[in-house]
């Protein structure tokens, strides 16, 4: 008897199976992909908190249900009614947050390459990671964004457009703590110094080190609002970090922060895959 029942649920199951087409596991993996771009939007914020009570809410209306408590049954799915309005104003930054992700594919027709002479931007990344390298030993505070895929026009137009060759003195003069422009941002686009004294979106995540200043909660809020690479210079400390991504590496070495640069910025050919020693050598001795 057990084998005949075993037998009729394997024959139910292969028919159903059966009944699967191509479309149906596209549109599964669609959803699986969507909801785990929003687990990941959403973990370690105020929002997860939400959703798990959405969670609890669910469970509890199909309880209620299944045991006929009919006012909590009402009460619960009238609840369920405005419930997806409620979702769309509550994690509105979220998904938003969410669709600037998707939208930041790079996909064949709206991808827009890095513009640039790539000899003119290995020097721009020399220059800058020189200026890096002494305002760190003098603990000047400096916030440096390298424009990639993303435009960064909204952001540069909060500043004072400069569209400059980039300079480590320059540089330097920009973020001298007296320099009316030293608070905010410099844009380097296309290995040049687009403008300075730019305002940037400050992350709103939680685990950011309470230590970190305005700087480092801007370059990861603009790492998070885009694609760009954002290099900050500590006032207090002289700590080089880098944000990309919304991740934030700190602590860093200024031959790291070059390498580091060069392979964010650069195409990945033969010459840039090799240690960023022949690489700069040869950038260095093209600028004597």
């Amino acid at each position: 008897m057990k084998t005949g029942v075993r037998m009729k649920y394997l024959n139910d199951a292969w028919q159903s199976l059966q009944l699967i087409t191509v479309m149906d596991i596209i549109d599964v993996l669609i959803v699986a992909v969507l909801v785990y771009k929003l687990l990941r939007v959403i973990r370690h914020t105020n929002a997860e908190k939400l959703f798990k009570g959405i969670v609890v809410v669910l469970v509890a209306t199909m309880l209620a249900n299944a045991a006929e408590l009919n006012e909590i049954s009402f009460l619960l799915n009238q609840l369920m009614v405005i419930g997806p309005t409620a979702i769309v104003i509550i994690f509105q930054p979220e998904l938003r947050k969410m669709l600037e992700q998707f939208g930041r594919s790079k996909l064949p027709f709206f991808h827009r390459a890095n513009e640039g002479d790539p000899q003119t931007l290995q020097l721009a990344i020399m220059r800058t990671t020189e200026a890096v390298g002494s305002m760190a030993w003098s603990k000047t505070g400096a916030l440096i964004i390298f424009e990639r895929s993303e435009s960064l026009d909204e952001i540069t137009r909060t500043g004072s457009i400069i569209d400059a060759e980039v300079n480590a003195e320059l540089l330097k003069n920009i973020f001298f703590n007296k320099a009316p422009l030293h608070d905010g941002a410099v844009v380097i686009s296309g290995g040049r110094i687009k403008a300075a004294g730019c305002l940037l979106p400050l992350s709103s995540n939680l685990n950011i080190s309470k230590e970190l200043g305005t700087r480092h909660r801007a370059a990861v809020g603009m790492s998070e609002h885009s694609d760009a690479l954002c290099v900050v210079v500590s006032e207090e400390t002289g700590s080089i970090s880098l944000a990309e991504g919304g991740m934030l590496k700190r602590h860093l070495a200024v031959e790291t922060l070059e390498r580091l640069l060069i392979n964010g910025m650069m195409p990945a050919t033969e010459e840039t895959k090799k240690p960023s020693g022949g690489l700069l050598s040869k950038i260095r001795g093209m600028k004597k």
